[in-house]
């Protein structure tokens, strides 16, 4: 099946991609690496009556780190982050993620802007940003807010960005002591959406966990954070006990749906099994020094 009609614009500025959406509204989506809208417009799930091509505006791609805060541009690609070294020597978890997102095709041109703003609840990027407590920023003509990736993912295919807004850049907290993190996921076959995930992150304090956040993929109608399981690692010793303990927590978190790729009873199991596997994987990272 054919895309529906549709006027391509191709801004060379941010300011021009903005006041291009503010004029359009709700007949303007934004292309990025289009990995998600292009299916969806053959299929005619998706009409837009204008596409606003992102790829010519500048500034929108990079990762840097300052001030306490890993800056990572929207339009940075999956690939991209697969080969970055900051990532792999400072932020494990995503570090682990980016090689698993579907195939090389899709890693080469999809970006973890576009990712997010899909709301994908079986999307890899979303769970990690939420077990490393990140913040996105949206432009529009009319400015720019700071939104919690726990309020940009709000259900299924659904984030809180307006429809004349660009995510534009992830803020993510650097750590300032030891940490590590992992993520973890099963799939039927590579390159296949995930089955179940957990993106896993720790900061420690003192020998003991003293922060930890954990995001749930592919078991909810959004990730989840398991919210539970994080406040009972807070502080805690980093022992086999403590794990199975936030395992637990976890799976009760999850709301998973029985389907082709397993029961939900299923699902929770692995769930509980990938915390554990993360939470050990993460603290042997921090005591390591911060690379797997």
């Amino acid at each position: 099946m054919l895309p529906a009609r549709f006027d391509y614009h191709r801004p060379g500025t941010l300011d021009e991609a903005l006041s291009s959406l503010a004029e359009y509204g709700d007949d303007g989506k934004v292309l990025a690496g289009g990995m998600s809208l292009i299916p969806l417009m053959k299929l005619r799930f998706a009409a837009p009556g204008h596409l606003v091509d992102l790829n010519a505006v500048p500034g929108l791609a990079g990762v840097s780190e300052g001030g306490g805060t890993l800056r990572v541009g929207a339009l940075t690609r999956h690939a991209d982050l697969e080969d970055n070294d900051l990532l792999k020597s400072r932020y494990p978890a995503m570090a682990a993620a980016a090689p698993q997102i579907s195939d090389p095709l899709v890693r080469n041109r999809g970006t973890i802007g576009g990712s997010l703003a899909h709301a994908d609840p079986a999307g890899d990027w979303g769970s990690v940003m939420i077990a490393m407590r990140a913040k996105v920023a949206a432009s529009s003509a009319s400015g720019e807010r700071e939104i919690d990736v726990d309020d940009l993912l709000v259900d299924t295919f659904t984030s809180s960005l307006e429809p004349t807004e660009v995510l534009t850049e992830i803020r993510i907290p650097s750590p300032s002591g030891p940490s590590g993190g992992a993520y973890l996921k099963l799939e039927r076959k590579v390159g296949d959406f995930a089955t179940v995930a957990v993106a896993v992150h720790v900061e420690m304090s003192n020998g003991n966990i003293g922060t930890a956040g954990i995001g749930l993929t592919a078991v909810g109608s959004t990730n989840i954070r398991a919210a539970d399981a994080e406040r009972a690692l807070a502080g805690a010793e980093p022992s086999v006990d403590a794990f199975a303990d936030a395992g637990k927590l976890a799976a009760a978190a999850a709301n998973p749906v029985a389907d082709q790729r397993g029961s939900a009873e299923y699902k929770r199991h692995v769930v509980d099994v990938f915390v554990q596997r993360g939470l050990a994987q993460a603290v042997e990272i921090a005591r390591s020094g911060g690379r797997a």
